[in-house]
């Protein structure tokens, strides 16, 4: 299929399954996600492949784009929807979740953008679109672990975008604020804004971006939407 291949990560569910199914049928899509079984019922969903990779070693997350390239070619983009939800007051926090927060929101969010880039800077072209949170622009009582590993990521790609030698590998950012995702769920409606964007709409934008031309002049680095649902 031409245009590359796109890999989703954390594609399994929320804004990661709604990027993948805006992709399918206009781009090759690999799902990503680190339970085999829920990656086998969306890639059998989508008529599309899958890969299970715990994102929090390395080792996995090098196979992973390396195996993408042997298999199908060019990379055409990567969207890194994968997080860990740490909500909770920082006395209260249990340390295996601060742990596990740690490790996918930081470590991670590492891995997926040195091989995503290190794969793109090869080919000479590619995008990048990594889904953060609002979180780290808008202060909220009772999330510090969440804001501050959320605020890894953004610096982390600001400063990956800002080293690229030109446009035409792209790294940018979305910032959706709390929607009703699983891992919203699982935090309780106190965190839910009364007006909220809904996966859809904020992965329609991560498509857009997603699928931009290499000689297109978006500007790299830029935090493309602060979608908190007012727009």
């Amino acid at each position: 299929m031409a245009g590359g291949t796109f890999v989703v990560v954390g594609g399994t569910s929320g804004i990661g399954l709604a990027v993948a199914r805006r992709l399918i049928g206009r781009r090759r899509v690999v799902v990503v996600g680190d339970e085999p079984w829920e990656v086998a019922a969306v890639a059998d969903e989508l008529d599309c492949p899958g890969a299970a990779c715990d994102i929090t070693s390395y080792r996995q997350v090098r196979e992973l784009f390396a195996g993408v390239v042997e298999r199908y070619g060019e990379i055409g983009g990567v969207a890194d929807c994968a997080s860990v939800w740490a909500g909770g007051d920082l006395l209260d926090l249990d340390p295996e979740r601060i742990r596990r927060a740690v490790e996918v929101n930081v470590l991670g969010t590492t891995y997926v953008l040195k091989e995503a880039l290190h794969h793109l800077g090869r080919q000479g072209h590619g995008n990048v679109v990594y889904v953060g949170a609002l979180a780290v622009t808008r202060s909220q009582p009772g999330i510090p672990v969440h804001r501050a590993t959320e605020s890894y990521g953004a610096s982390l790609v600001e400063s990956v975008a800002g080293a690229q030698p030109g446009n035409r590998v792209k790294v940018m950012r979305l910032h959706p604020g709390p929607m009703p995702t699983r891992p919203q769920e699982r935090a309780g409606a106190e965190f839910l804004d009364e007006a909220y964007a809904r996966a859809e709409q904020v992965a329609a934008e991560a498509v857009r971006l997603l699928l931009l031309a290499a000689d297109d002049r978006y500007i790299s680095g830029e935090q493309a939407l602060r979608a908190d649902g007012r727009w």
